[in-house]
């Protein structure tokens, strides 16, 4: 792959990581509730779990969804109605979690598993191999992809918690935090919508 349209395929994949959609959005409530250091392992799970959906799409899994496309509708659907759940978890959270509390934020595994189910997520793993996979080099191009947002995915959603994070103190007022976690509830159920529809 020359170094220009790897140099794109980063500016894609940072912007794609950062722009809002169902991870971002769950990390800002994170970092909110949990705060940045226990929401780490949700950032690392979502770029593990990323890549590891980039490598079976570049490998095959996307050539299965364009001969079987009512298998990637039943995907859009299920994750809708998975994220129709998590933005109603978030939305009824009411208080900020202490290290205590048996509030806990997503594991290394569940944020990975999430991917799975995520719709965006797939639309970015898709378009991706799409555009910077070269039939030439289908192996080598298949795991510079990943590669390119393996390097960029945590720094990008670690804006999120952080901004979360910083918003803690500020909701620490339980009114605050209330319409706060109704917002982002709300919010993560509307970004659902186009991507199921």
């Amino acid at each position: 792959m020359p170094i220009d349209t790897f140099v794109a395929l980063l500016i894609f994949a940072f912007v794609a990581s950062a722009t809002p959609g169902p991870n971002n959005v769950m990390l800002l409530a994170s970092g909110v509730n949990f705060g940045f250091r226990r929401t780490i392992p949700h950032m690392f799970g979502i770029a593990l779990g990323f890549a590891v959906l980039l490598l079976s799409v570049g490998f095959g899994l996307g050539a299965l969804l364009d001969i079987y496309p009512d298998l990637y509708v039943v995907l859009k659907f299920l994750g809708g109605a998975y994220l129709f759940y998590l933005a109603w978890r978030i939305a009824m959270t009411r208080a900020v979690a202490s290290g205590n509390t048996g509030n806990a934020p997503m594991t290394v595994w569940a944020a990975a598993a999430f991917q799975w189910v995520n719709p965006k997520a797939w639309m970015m793993a898709i378009t991706a191999m799409s555009l910077y996979t070269s039939p030439e080099m289908p192996y080598v191009s298949v795991v510079l992809v990943a590669l390119a947002f393996v390097l960029v995915n945590f720094p990008s959603v670690s804006i999120w918690a952080g901004c979360g994070t910083a918003l803690r103190s500020f909701l620490a007022d339980p009114v605050k935090l209330k319409w706060f976690n109704i917002t982002m509830g709300v919010i993560l159920a509307l970004t659902t919508i186009p991507m199921v529809l």
